[in-house]
C-alpha cells in the first residue's frame, strides 16, 4: 500500500480526569509507532474538529466531546475510516454500554436504568440488592462524583436527586460484587491483553477501587476474560479498549465497565506498537474495499 495519511485527533484534557498525561503518552507513542509504519500523521486538538479542518480520508482518535463524536460520525457516514468508530465511543457511554451487554449476554452485574427524576423505589423493589452503584448514564465520567457507591435505597435516592440537579437526565444502578477487581487493557485482532490488579499497583481515578479492598488473588482463566473482553468490543464496536471487571470467590468473571481507548498506563510502550499495528491493518483493509469497489 502506498504512504498514507493519518489525522490523530487528542482527546480534551477535560475528558482525561486525572490521567491527563496518561493520555498523552499513549496517544503520542501511538503516532510515532504509525510513523515507523511509514505513515504520515498529521496531530489535531478536538477543537480542530469544531472548526472543520480535518481533511484526510483516515483517523485515529481519542475523542470524548458529545460534539467531537456527532462530527466523526458524520466523517463515518461520507465514508472515512474513523478508529475507534465514533458510533464505538458512544456506544460505551454508560447506558447504551449497560444495554448492549446485557442484550448480548456478556457477563455483568444486575443492572437498572432509571430517570434520576422518578422516584427510584420501585425499580428497587424489582431486585434483590441494596449494596449498589450509582452511575450517569448519559456520558463517560468526568467526576469523581458521577460514579457513586451507595448502601442502601435512600442514600441512592439522594445520588439521583444530585444528578438530575446536575442535568443528568438518566442513571445506571449496578448491583455491587465482592470479590478481586481487575483492570484489562486489548486490542481486537492482534492478540495484545494486559490485566492488573490495580490496588497493588495503586493504580487509580478516582480512589474507588479501595471499595473492593486488596485483591486476594482468586484463580480465573485469563483466556476466558481476554474472550469476553473481545466479544464485548465486538458487541460496542471498539477495536481499542480497556475496562474492569469483578473476579467472585467461585471464580466468576463479570465486567463492571469498559472504555474506549484508555491510557494503557501500565503497558503503554508495549501496547502503542499493536494499537498502531490494529489501525493500519485496519486502513489497509478499507483501502482494499475501495479498490475493489472501483473494479
Amino acid at each position: 500500500m502506498n504512504e498514507i495519511t493519518i489525522a490523530g485527533i487528542r482527546r480534551e484534557s477535560m475528558y482525561s480526569p486525572n490521567h491527563v498525561g496518561n493520555d498523552a503518552a499513549i496517544f503520542q507513542l501511538t503516532a510515532k509507532a504509525l510513523r515507523k509504519q511509514g505513515c504520515i500523521v498529521n496531530e489535531y486538538s478536538e477543537t480542530a474538529l469544531r472548526n472543520n479542518e480535518i481533511k484526510e480520508n483516515f483517523i485515529f482518535n481519542m475523542v470524548r466531546r458529545r460534539e467531537s463524536v456527532c462530527t466523526l460520525q458524520r466523517y463515518e457516514n461520507e465514508g472515512k475510516t474513523v478508529i475507534n468508530s465514533a458510533y464505538g465511543i458512544e456506544n460505551c457511554t454508560r447506558e447504551r454500554m449497560t444495554r448492549l451487554l446485557l442484550l448480548n449476554d456478556i457477563p455483568h452485574p444486575q443492572s437498572l436504568i432509571v430517570r434520576t427524576i422518578d422516584d427510584p423505589l420501585p425499580a428497587f423493589q424489582s431486585v434483590a440488592f441494596h449494596n449498589c452503584w450509582i452511575k450517569r448514564g448519559d456520558f463517560h465520567a468526568i467526576h469523581r462524583e458521577d460514579v457513586t457507591y451507595v448502601r442502601n435505597r435512600e442514600e441512592a435516592q439522594s445520588i439521583l436527586e444530585e444528578f438530575a440537579i446536575r442535568g443528568i437526565d438518566c442513571a445506571v444502578i449496578n448491583e455491587h460484587l465482592t470479590g478481586d477487581l481487575v483492570k484489562f487493557y486489548g486490542v481486537t485482532g492482534d492478540g495484545f491483553f494486559y490485566w492488573f490488579y490495580p490496588t497493588s499497583q495503586n493504580h487509580s481515578k478516582f480512589g474507588l477501587e479501595q471499595i473492593n479492598g486488596n485483591a486476594k488473588g482468586i484463580p480465573f482463566s485469563q483466556a476466558y476474560l481476554q474472550y469476553l473482553c473481545n466479544k464485548a468490543a465486538n458487541v460496542l464496536n471498539i477495536h481499542v479498549y480497556g475496562g474492569d471487571c469483578i473476579v467472585s470467590e467461585d471464580g466468576i468473571v463479570r465486567i463492571i465497565d469498559f472504555n474506549d481507548w484508555p491510557s494503557f498506563a501500565p503497558c503503554r510502550k508495549e501496547a502503542a506498537p499493536c494499537i498502531a499495528k490494529r489501525i493500519y491493518s485496519l486502513i489497509s483493509k478499507s483501502c482494499e474495499k475501495e479498490q475493489r469497489s472501483l473494479i
